[in-house]
């Protein structure tokens, strides 16, 4: 999924923009990694997938605490991560966080957090990314050349 036209709505941006953009979400996946005590010392870059300026997809690895493999993701949504056994793919990482954002968001108005302003807002976020995230899940485009 590095295709970076694959619809109208997709800015068009230049390789030295798109390399930045593909950096910083580098960063932000290790940084946020790194926030949960994990210190990543391999990307696997033939599995992780970017769509920019939207989502990058990351698999990490990491000897520290102890040797674990991880599926980040990061861009115009909330960073977030699960375990490599988790998902079989990237695509299949985009459709674990479609579904756990949405029954996060659900969580968040059924328990009546949303009352406050910023859990409202966050809510509402997962929703729309969730909805975004689940629109590419199943654009076959995006994921031609990847085992599904």
């Amino acid at each position: 999924m590095t295709d970076t036209s694959a619809g109208s709505s997709v800015p068009q941006l230049s390789e030295a923009q798109i390399q930045a953009w593909t950096r910083e979400q580098f960063q932000k996946a290790n940084k946020f990694l790194a926030e949960k005590g994990i210190i990543p010392n391999k990307v696997n870059t033939s599995e992780s997938r970017y769509l920019a300026p939207y989502v990058a997809v990351w698999k990490l690895e990491s000897t520290q605490p102890t040797k674990a493999s991880y599926w980040v993701i990061s861009g115009d949504l909330p960073t977030d991560m699960i375990g490599a056994n988790a998902a079989k793919d990237a695509r299949d990482v985009i459709r674990h966080f479609s579904l756990a954002w949405q029954l996060k968001a659900e969580n968040l108005i059924q328990s009546g957090a949303v009352r406050d302003e910023t859990q409202r807002k966050f809510a509402n976020l997962l929703i729309a990314r969730a909805q975004s995230l689940f629109q590419l899940h199943e654009q076959e485009q995006l994921w031609q050349g990847q085992a599904v």
